[in-house]
């Protein structure tokens, strides 16, 4: 799990790079969730994370993977949380790329892109970015892979 805060945002920033450079792909993957605080600011976006594929002894379906980032999220964000929104659940074997862009009136826009690759969950994240207009910023946050009801092998280091 990782957690992004605005007011902290350089520190989350370096050390999702870190994870990202340090394994290049993280194992697992099933729910991204944003937190909003009262005026309806993001202050925080969380993912949750199973370590082990589908029959593993920490293996979540859908619902419960976006449990667990729920229940995290309220835990860290503490009473400023007012707002939650599940961006991203589901129960898929791939690559996932989570983005963000300012759209014109200067509003952050948020995506999950999922693909058969790396490169592929990218694309289809700024595809999205684009079709909402978010054309300002555009930058891939953190990569991961799923594993998801349908078997699949381990990826492959790069």
């Amino acid at each position: 799990m990782i957690i992004f805060r605005r007011r902290s945002l350089n520190a989350a920033l370096l050390f999702s790079l870190l994870l990202v450079t340090s394994k290049h792909e993280l194992q697992a993957g099933d729910a991204v969730v944003i937190g909003y605080n009262p005026d309806g600011v993001w202050t925080a976006v969380i993912y949750y994370c199973s370590s082990t594929p589908k029959g593993g002894a920490d293996y979540k379906e859908e619902s419960a993977a976006r449990e667990a980032a729920v229940r995290d999220l309220k835990k860290r964000a503490g009473e400023d949380l007012a707002k939650v929104s599940v961006l991203a659940a589901s129960d898929r074997t791939g690559h996932f790329a989570y983005a963000r862009g300012k759209m014109r009136g200067g509003e952050d826009a948020h995506v999950v892109g999922f693909g058969a690759t790396k490169e592929e969950a990218e694309r289809q994240a700024f595809a999205q970015l684009q079709s909402r207009e978010a054309t300002a910023g555009q930058k891939v946050i953190y990569n991961y892979f799923s594993y998801g009801a349908d078997p699949a092998p381990a990826p492959r280091a790069r």
